[in-house]
């Protein structure tokens, strides 16, 4: 499942009157050509509103901030591009009276060699550095393509937009963003500790529910309840159930329905459930398919009210628009020291299985009985590069942090139960290490993509976290 949202952007065309201004007429035709390409709505001053719809003078930057502002709930991000030179304060004071505080992407447009004379020289190259250089003055963070100069209709910026338009998707979906806490944190599970005051700080709130009202929901629910029947259509659908007894599948059917209304009531984006083993004892059921079939939905859903973890699946899911998973660093893999068996018991999104059916979570049984135990998502994950992430609150320093980096699920055979998959990742012990040495959680986002670069961009330079990107090269995409 891939899912991703019209984006719209915001589009600054530089111009500075000592070089050829023609250039920014064109400029200005090339981003918006580019920007229509990649399916990016625009929202940039018309031919009428100033000289060739850029941005020069003091009035022109005003009618350009007040554009932005009349569309501010629908800008995601801003490109400054420059075909020329640039004004360097006009593009500054720009987006200091727009205030969008939205990611910001600086592209210039490269000369050519034949093309050297005073009529069609842009000197970009050198007025991206002056652009830079005042954004940096104003406070104003930013990002920049791979290459120093890119055509609009180049290969690379396509990759850079991309890229851009993923960072940007992170940072507006971290807005305000409400997270739901189903039940308490496994006595067992200390490691899950968060911060809800640094989040709160952050604009991160976290709604609670207590599992005693959704036990009480529950048995209060007919079985021919509408949203009961209807998720217990959707889940036969989702997964195979013919080795589920037919009395399990209602519960889990109603605890879906249950937790489907909350959320929708209480305008919670994803979540985080006290999966065991109170649900097990109290309910007989695990909540592992109702959880899946959220992820699968990008409705993320970590196990062990793990807050932070689904933080981290939150990022990589908007980055990729594709589902995310919570998994455990679990197991070496033989004596190779870069791969490792990730696990979990398991409620990972049908989106990274191979073949998926469901079935009992088998560490749980040996203690509360098969019986009330059905409800896992049992599977190998598929072989696919792969992304991954932690975020968590470091409640010494009242920050946030986190780790980002890059891999890839192989077909190595594994014979296990749950959830669960080999990944190679190039210097893991390096990584390992990094995570003891921190005291970071076991737990780790992971999703069938490449956007580390995007959620560490969007994290750190937006956000204003503390991210470690593990493999980074330098550059401004991977």
């Amino acid at each position: 499942m891939t899912v991703r949202e019209t984006m719209t952007m915001g589009v600054i065309v530089g111009n500075r009157g000592f070089f050829p201004d023609h250039l920014a007429k064109s400029g200005r035709e090339e981003i918006l050509r580019a920007l229509e390409s990649a399916g990016i709505k625009a929202v940039a001053l018309g031919l009428k509103e100033s000289k060739y719809g850029a941005v020069e003078t003091r009035e022109e930057s005003k009618a350009c901030a007040e554009l932005f502002k009349r569309h501010r709930e629908q800008i995601d991000g801003i490109i400054v591009t420059l075909p020329n030179f640039g004004e360097e304060r006009a593009i500054a004071d720009t987006l200091r009276i727009a205030d969008l505080r939205v990611p910001v992407l600086i592209q210039a447009t490269p000369d050519e060699p034949q093309k050297m004379g005073i009529a069609l020289r842009r000197d970009s190259f050198c007025g991206k550095m002056s652009a830079c250089n005042n954004l940096r003055q104003y406070g104003i963070p930013y990002s920049l393509t791979r290459l120093h100069t890119e055509s609009c209709d180049s290969p690379e910026f396509v990759k850079d937009l991309e890229w851009f338009a993923a960072v940007c998707r992170v940072v507006k979906g971290f807005r305000n963003l409400r997270v739901g806490a189903i039940g308490a944190r496994p006595a067992a599970f200390n490691t899950v500790r968060y911060s809800e005051k640094i989040l709160e700080s952050q604009g991160i709130s976290v709604e609670t529910l207590d599992l005693s009202e959704v036990l009480g929901r529950i048995e209060r629910m007919k079985d021919n309840d509408d949203l009961a029947q209807a998720k217990l259509g959707a889940m036969k659908s989702y997964v195979d159930t013919h080795s589920v007894p037919a009395p399990a599948l209602v519960k889990m059917a109603k605890l879906g329905a249950v937790i489907d209304k909350w959320m929708a009531e209480t305008e919670v984006a994803i979540s985080a459930v006290q999966c065991w083993t109170s649900i097990e004892e109290n309910l007989g059921v695990v909540p592992c398919t109702v959880m899946s079939m959220m992820s699968n939905e990008l409705l993320s859903s970590a196990c062990e009210v793990d807050i932070c973890g689904v933080l981290g699946m939150h990022a990589l899911q908007l980055a990729s628009g594709t589902p995310s998973a919570l998994l455990d660093w679990n197991n070496n893999y033989g004596p190779d020291p870069n791969k490792a068996v990730c696990f979990h018991c398991s409620n990972l999104p049908k989106h990274f299985f191979r073949s998926v059916k469901m079935d009992f979570q088998q560490i749980i049984a040996g203690t509360l009985g098969k019986e009330n135990t059905f409800g896992t998502c049992v599977g190998l994950i598929r072989p696919e590069a792969m992304s991954f992430a932690r975020i968590s609150t470091d409640d010494t320093s009242g920050t946030m942090r986190g780790y980002v980096g890059e891999g890839r699920f192989t077909d190595d055979p594994l014979n296990t139960f749950g959830g669960a998959g080999v990944v190679e990742i190039p210097n893991l012990q390096r990584l390992l290490h990094f995570i003891c040495e921190n005291g970071f959680e076991h737990h780790v986002a992971a999703n069938l993509s490449t956007v580390a670069s995007a959620v560490q961009e969007a994290t750190t330079r937006y956000l204003g976290w503390k991210v470690y990107w593990h493999g980074h090269n330098n550059g401004a995409c991977s």
